[in-house]
């Protein structure tokens, strides 16, 4: 018998998901952004939670190819555009929109021998200071791109710093209107959290929205607000079984460098999954699990294979626990409770998105569509 970690992909909750989205911005085409083999979750695993997409963006030329052989025709647009001249013969050939944020790139449009124009989305660094023309640059660069043979459509992007806090999106908004005022092409601006925070902005609902992380059931402005705010459910449930039962004296340690000491007798449980598993090692003593649906806590130092956990919690409530209790590490147990990984991640001192994408190959995983997803019960086969 497999070790018996395992990660569920929840194609109900990806849907579900992007009709929140759509909900959101009932006006905007979605690009379901599927980078990073869709955040960790695999990108075969979600297209069928996620066809109802208009759109599909990445960064990884392999992964648009991935998504053709998949079946899938409509649009793909490259995130971070091209990374070198040949790149223009593989976006021709599938069919890829691509952003243009330098001039490196339009130079490689300018050399580019086609004979269907490209379908490209010009960035504007209106503050995030990453990719993008600086406004003041704005209009020169689609004044050169709408000047080439290689060029049919130019679409305009931008990319908010501070959706998902106190500072915004009005400053922002405010540069890219300056500088793009008047110039003709559909606008893609609105990001996880704008969707979420700005929906009443015209402007974040224009045209095309990006749909990240909200599709994953992840919040991006944890801990203000939770995914459960948002009406948004965990795509992912990351969940293994106990392997043995420890009773410790008052004063006894657990695990390497004795990081916990317990003040009374206790009871713990040993769990399959370590750091190797792509669970953060440096998730404390306190960290949230969930065992037998019951929440309790992590103790100890993260091992590469192995994690403890407290059960007292269970034992006050009269639950059994023992050799083959369910964990549930982040997501949804069988019997429906939920911890959602934006917890986990911030005892971790991370993101949600971090934790998904961190998901270790030798994880198997499944996918399941029922309406909730088991956890480690599942029912489905894994594929890896």
């Amino acid at each position: 018998m497999p070790r018996p970690i395992r990660a569920t992909i929840h194609s109900a909750a990806l849907h579900a998901n992007l009709e929140r989205v759509r909900h959101s911005v009932p006006d905007a085409k979605v690009w379901a952004v599927v980078k990073a083999n869709a955040y960790g979750h695999g990108i075969e695993r979600v297209l069928e939670g996620l066809r109802g997409a208009d759109g599909f963006a990445l960064l990884d030329l392999g992964e648009a190819e991935r998504l053709r052989e998949l079946g899938w025709r409509g649009p793909i647009l490259l995130l971070e555009g091209v990374f070198e001249a040949r790149d223009l013969e593989l976006c021709s050939r599938l069919g890829l929109w691509h952003a243009v944020h330098c001039d490196e790139q339009i130079d490689m449009l300018a050399a580019h021998k086609t004979q269907a124009p490209q379908r490209v989305f010009l960035k504007m660094n209106s503050g995030m200071n990453r990719l993008g023309f600086a406004p003041q640059r704005y209009r020169s660069a689609w004044a050169r791109l709408d000047a080439l043979p290689q060029v049919d459509e130019i679409s305009l992007m931008t990319h908010f710093s501070d959706a998902d806090g106190p500072r915004g999106i009005a400053q922002q908004l405010e540069r890219f209107n300056a500088a793009a005022r008047d110039l003709p092409g559909e606008r893609t601006l609105g990001n996880s959290a704008a969707i979420l925070r700005h929906a009443t902005d015209v402007q974040v609902r224009a045209d095309w929205v990006r749909a990240g992380i909200v599709l994953y059931g992840s919040a991006p402005d944890f801990p203000e607000h939770g995914a459960g705010h948002w009406g948004i459910r965990p795509a992912m449930t990351l969940a293994t079984r106990l392997l043995g039962v420890q009773r410790l004296q008052a004063g006894d340690t657990v695990g390497y460098g004795s990081l916990f000491c317990a003040a009374e007798p206790l009871t713990i449980g040993v769990a399959a999954c370590g750091y190797a598993d792509g669970y953060p090692r440096h998730c404390d003593t306190g960290t949230p699990v969930l065992v037998n649906g019951v929440r309790t806590r992590l103790v100890g130092r993260v091992s590469m294979d192995l994690l403890t956990v407290d059960l007292t919690p269970l034992e006050r409530a009269g639950v059994a626990a023992g050799f083959g209790s369910e964990v549930t590490l982040w997501g949804r147990a069988a019997g429906g409770a939920l911890l959602e990984i934006d917890e986990v991640a911030r005892a971790a001192g991370s993101v949600g998105w971090e934790l998904m994408a961190a998901l270790a190959r030798r994880v198997p995983v499944a996918v399941d569509s029922a309406a909730h997803g088991p956890g480690c019960g599942s029912t489905g086969a894994p594929d890896r």
